[in-house]
């Protein structure tokens, strides 16, 4: 697990496991809040004892970013504390986060000691403010990489917490590809001092407007490449000839797994076109 501290009281920690998942930690004069939880349990751990033995804290908040597995199967392992998310959030943990669990304890005995721990407080439209001493806290949804997605400001440090809206290769599986490109551009008009990514590196202000114009442009490129299959014989075939580098963005982001990832954007894209020909897709 690596870490770093962001700015005075603000810490962020990688997953050196799974495809840099970060977390968060806000810490407080006696309490903590923390941002997301980390892929394993192991890594998970690490975190909470770094606050409560280096840091001298107890976590009181823990702030779910989106319902992915990686993000908030370590809420377990914070007991007392309060979970907040996006209202979404809690509906889809139940709907597929207590199923994908039990599916994957059958295959990793790692999980054993995981239990899907539900939010305890939950809103899906404005914000919502938390004060941890000194940093005021804005929650916000943050769609588009999944229904559920909230952000979270530190508004006195510019510092965004941006879950899996903001990503070094953006994913539209799970969500929307319109939803994403207005949080994306939403976030480019924060006046943000730094950009915490769901994964991958802290993104400083002066590479902030790159990284979101070519966040932007590859979204662009795969809703072109997945109209473009569309009007081919063999559509499927064709997305396979579309690579990452064609569309911005390198196949080493994600620890390898981008081009993956990538081929899964098209797939979605294009079966979502498919389904609705004559409904309106916004550029």
């Amino acid at each position: 697990m690596l870490r770093e501290r962001v700015s005075e009281n603000v810490y962020w920690f990688q997953s050196e496991v799974y495809a840099q998942v970060t977390a968060g930690v806000i810490a407080g004069p006696q309490w903590a809040v923390v941002i997301d939880t980390l892929a394993t349990p192991e890594e998970t751990l690490s975190m909470r004892e770094y606050v409560e033995h280096e840091l001298g804290l107890q976590i009181r908040y823990i702030i779910n970013t989106h319902y992915h597995a990686d993000h908030t199967w370590g809420n377990c392992f914070f007991p007392g504390a309060t979970v907040i998310a996006h209202a979404n959030c809690r509906k889809l943990m139940i709907e597929k986060g207590i199923p994908s669990l039990e599916a994957a304890k059958k295959q990793n005995n790692s999980l054993r000691q995981v239990k899907i721990v539900l939010p305890h407080l939950t809103f899906d439209e404005g914000e919502l403010n938390l004060r941890v001493g000194k940093k005021n806290l804005i929650l916000a949804p943050a769609l588009g990489h999944s229904y559920d997605g909230l952000s979270v400001l530190v508004e006195e440090d510019r510092i965004l917490f941006a879950g899996d809206a903001f990503m070094p290769l953006p994913y539209v599986v799970d969500g929307n590809i319109n939803d994403l490109t207005t949080s994306i551009k939403k976030i480019a008009r924060m006046g943000l001092e730094n950009i915490v990514q769901g994964h991958g590196d802290i993104i400083l202000r002066g590479e902030i407007e790159a990284a979101v114009k070519e966040n932007l442009a590859y979204l662009s490129a795969i809703r072109k490449a997945a109209r473009a299959a569309l009007k081919r014989k063999s559509p499927l075939e064709y997305l396979d000839e579309v690579t990452i580098e064609e569309c911005g963005k390198s196949r080493v982001h994600l620890g390898g797994l981008a081009p993956a990832l990538h081929q899964r954007n098209l797939r979605a894209l294009y079966r979502h076109f498919l389904e609705h020909k004559d409904g309106p897709d916004e550029e």
